[in-house]
């Protein structure tokens, strides 16, 4: 019991001895270790996690019971073993590479209230056009930013700049336009460009039911952090994709729910209340009128 005690002793010692590059040292290691098995969890990878966990039990046990072949068998299946992770996994490590490379250090800080407030407007009134385009069947692709950039996937459609309303969005998507194959993205709250073209994913594990336009949705959601809006043209359902997961389905209210959540600050997420918001849906529709 007193060994107990001293060693308890000790490491509470050791705690309060920790500096600042120690504390820096402990949170580096775990978010990496929480990227890890986020990284495995989302890429439905935990048999090969669990298989490398009883490698490296069997490793850890053959070195404690002085096995000096099972131990040198196994430290060699580990250095090939490394090898043959990054090739299985190569696409995925890409795509994590890319959301690195293209991360926004700034944009937190750049977020002001009117950004809020312009971003507030560009969810309203996509909210108004997928309604308009679930009923009327009228496919939609649309990709809003977050901290990643989308330049290469900008620089692949027609540059707009433009304010976000319901009208323009309708338009784009009308199945005469010239730019309603492609996506619109949205950067900032504005509508940047329109008729992009996305990368399709790769996962295989996806329903067959999906399109082109839900596979290039769920491509973009995997190799960034952006949120993406797609209206089916066969069935008029709202779906959203974010970090290759697909919500399908989506009622209005859900939807709006969503994007207000992923897309603004914590503080304005919630918005004006639920009263304000319905004048406002209220005054948009007399417009339309």
């Amino acid at each position: 019991m007193s060994n107990f005690l001293n060693n308890l002793k000790e490491s509470f010692g050791l705690i309060l001895d920790m500096g600042l590059a120690d504390i820096v040292d402990v949170l580096i290691v775990a978010v990496a270790v929480y990227a890890v098995i986020s990284f495995v969890r989302r890429n439905n990878s935990m048999r090969l996690a669990q298989g490398i966990l009883l490698l490296l039990a069997a490793l850890v046990l053959s070195t404690a019971l002085n096995l000096t072949l099972t131990s040198f068998i196994l430290r060699q299946v580990f250095e090939i073993g490394v090898l043959a992770v990054i090739v299985l996994f190569q696409p995925e490590i890409r795509r994590a590479l890319e959301r690195v490379g293209s991360y926004r250090l700034f944009s937190i800080f750049g977020r002001g209230i009117m950004g809020g407030q312009v971003m507030d407007k560009a969810i309203m009134q996509t909210v108004y056009a997928c309604e308009d385009m679930s009923k009327s069947r009228t496919g939609a692709l649309i990709v809003f930013e977050r901290t990643n950039r989308l330049n290469e996937a900008m620089a692949s459609g027609t540059q707009v700049d433009a304010v976000v309303s319901s009208e323009l969005l309708k338009n784009i998507f009308y199945d005469k336009s010239p730019l309603h194959d492609g996506a619109v993205i949205i950067q900032d709250g504005r509508l940047a460009a329109a008729g992009c073209m996305l990368p399709l994913s790769e996962n295989a594990n996806l329903s067959r039911d999906l399109g082109m336009r839900h596979r290039a949705g769920i491509g973009m959601s995997e190799r960034s952090d952006a949120v993406v809006v797609i209206v089916s043209e066969e069935t008029g359902g709202i779906s959203v994709a974010e970090d290759g997961l697909l919500k399908r389905h989506l009622s209005a209210d859900t939807f709006e729910t969503l994007l207000r959540r992923e897309l603004l600050p914590e503080e304005e997420a919630g918005g004006a209340g639920w009263l304000d918001r319905l004048k406002a849906r209220k005054g948009a529709h007399h417009e339309k009128q």
